[in-house]
């Protein structure tokens, strides 16, 4: 987390100087920036052109200002799109009585940076998102919290309004859940059926969710609801927002200086085979022989997750049952690369999808163990 502090009298700079400081001491980046006539130490003074500290740090940095509503609109008006992208933008005033989330408060965090800042400064933080003010269930908030994408915000948009006119909300996770849903959720099945508990379900429903059986039809019985699922097509109410866990390994092995259009292809089909979110991978997983191979980091990076290698003797340990293969036993000394690495990095986790191989690529799919807690 990076945080850039605007401040434009005199008394708005010491605020932000103290404020500057507890965000240092909290081990987040931040920089204080003033009117030349009130920077100094750590604090610099404006550029000839201010806006472009907005320009320049958007979309990856936060920003809280101390001084007028007004001269923050101004500031970031130029650069707002989208509650995915924005940054997140707090407003303060120089005697700290009061903090306002203005921009991007659940996604990109502005409601929680306001909420520490009330707490540093004693000032008084105003909320204005209606699932904030009512104290409902918001979904993007708990996506955020969770490391969780999402997809379909229209239905999100539709989950806020069923749940601040009053009306019921299914809930159904592919994964164990802790504590009490929040008011307003109901716990349903993967057809979108309501369940009293996760007890009320048969030992057939709940093998289908640990396995992340995401084959559920429409439900008739809750118009909308929220899914936790790593499949595209789980879709158990008629309107579905999908919450996107980051919890799967995609373990590989692949012919010496296999070209990165080859092993972007195997990456495809896993995909299309098995219908699992992109989004829903962490990690890619091989052997220490492949740690320079140009393919699969090519593929790490054009899918932005890491990508982890082990020892030969550090495979050989994973406990489970392997699809073994001779040849590459003889060629790496184990006798599995792709599934033994992809259980391995995801904590000795369950096997989704076996070995599957061909054109010189092999790949297999495990899962971490992942669970949802609501206080």
């Amino acid at each position: 987390m990076k945080v850039v502090i605007l401040s434009f009298t005199q008394a708005g700079t010491r605020l932000g100087e103290r404020i500057g400081s507890q965000f240092r001491n909290e081990g987040i980046t931040c920089q204080n920036y003033a009117p030349a006539g009130y920077a100094f130490a750590d604090i610099l003074p404006f550029p000839d052109n201010p806006k472009e500290l907005i320009r320049e740090g958007w979309g990856e940095t936060s920003f809280l200002f101390i001084g007028a509503v007004g001269i923050a609109v101004r500031y970031i008006a130029p650069y707002v799109k989208d509650k995915f992208t924005d940054s997140a933008v707090v407003v303060m005033d120089e005697k700290a009585g009061y903090v306002i989330p203005l921009l991007s408060g659940h996604l990109g965090g502005a409601v929680e940076l306001s909420n520490q800042l009330a707490v540093w400064t004693g000032a008084v933080p105003v909320q204005t998102t209606a699932t904030d003010v009512q104290g409902k269930f918001a979904v993007d908030v708990f996506a955020k919290k969770n490391n969780c994408n999402i997809f379909n915000m229209k239905a999100a948009k539709e989950v806020s309004a069923a749940l601040l006119a009053g009306k019921k909300v299914g809930f159904y996770s592919e994964f164990p859940v802790e504590g009490e849903l929040p008011e307003g959720l109901v716990r349903c099945d993967e057809y979108g059926n309501p369940v009293s508990s996760m007890d009320d379900r048969s030992e057939e429903e709940t093998q289908k969710s640990s396995d992340f059986n995401g084959t559920g039809t429409d439900c008739t019985n809750i118009d909308c609801g929220v899914a936790v699922t790593v499949y595209t097509s789980c879709n158990p109410f008629i309107s579905t927002t999908q919450v996107v866990p980051k919890c799967l390994t995609l373990g590989m092995g692949c012919r010496k200086d296999k070209d990165a259009r080859g092993i972007a292809e195997a990456a495809q089909k896993v995909l299309d085979r098995s219908g699992f979110h992109k989004e829903a991978f962490e990690q890619i997983a091989s052997i220490d022989l492949k740690k320079e191979e140009k393919g699969i980091l090519s593929l790490s990076q054009d899918w932005q997750i890491p990508f982890v290698t082990y020892t030969e003797e550090e495979l050989k340990q994973v406990p489970g049952e392997f699809t073994p293969s001779p040849f590459v036993k003889k060629i790496t000394g184990v006798d599995n690369v792709c599934e033994r690495s992809a259980v391995l990095a995801s904590g000795n986790g369950r096997l989704q999808q076996r070995k599957t191989g061909e054109n010189g690529v092999t790949t297999a799919v495990a899962a971490r163990e992942w669970r949802i807690h609501f206080e």
